[in-house]
């Protein structure tokens, strides 16, 4: 029997545009498994907080996480490309960025689950770091997939300011 590392390896390499479509739309469907939990947590609870100021609209948000989704799925496919290469490297960069993306869909699990914004202050400050972290494993493997997740990195880095906001204001 294979194991599962092999079985990932063996994917089809004769067809990287297949390839990259399924590990996109594995993301994709990964991360907005997210979205139960936001979905919970806006109306009432949501639209009764204090707004910081510089809050997009409600509606900014998908689109922004499905572009991010959508690189962070290129990135991942990018490391996978270099498995037969750089076997270790790539299997280390897919347990981070798997530990980062845990984090990412606590982060909504807690905010707007749990509706804790101190706890989802936490949970950020953490993602934060996984993502500097996957990025610089994916760095070591290749550069392009790291560059993908500055985007990613960004928005993080003001979703941290507004989750900093809204704990503050409310």
């Amino acid at each position: 029997m294979l194991s599962h590392a092999d079985r990932f390896r063996r994917f089809p390499r004769d067809r990287p545009t297949l390839a990259l479509a399924i590990t996109i739309l594995a993301v994709e469907i990964v991360g907005a498994s997210g979205s139960l939990f936001t979905v919970q947590g806006l109306g009432a609870w949501y639209d009764s907080l204090q707004r910081p100021t510089l809050a997009p609209p409600n509606w900014v948000f998908g689109p922004v996480w499905t572009i991010l989704f959508a690189l962070m799925g290129v990135a991942l496919w990018l490391v996978w490309r270099q498995a037969d290469s750089s076997p270790r490297e790539t299997q280390i960069g897919f347990g981070v960025f798997v530990v980062h993306f845990v984090f990412n869909l606590g982060w909504s699990a807690v905010f707007f689950g749990m509706q804790e914004l101190g706890w989802g202050l936490a949970m950020i400050g953490a993602l934060w770091v996984l993502i500097v972290a996957t990025m610089w494993t994916f760095n070591r493997i290749d550069r392009r997939a790291a560059l993908l997740l500055v985007p990613y990195l960004l928005w993080v880095s003001f979703a941290a300011y507004l989750n900093y906001r809204f704990w503050a204001l409310n």
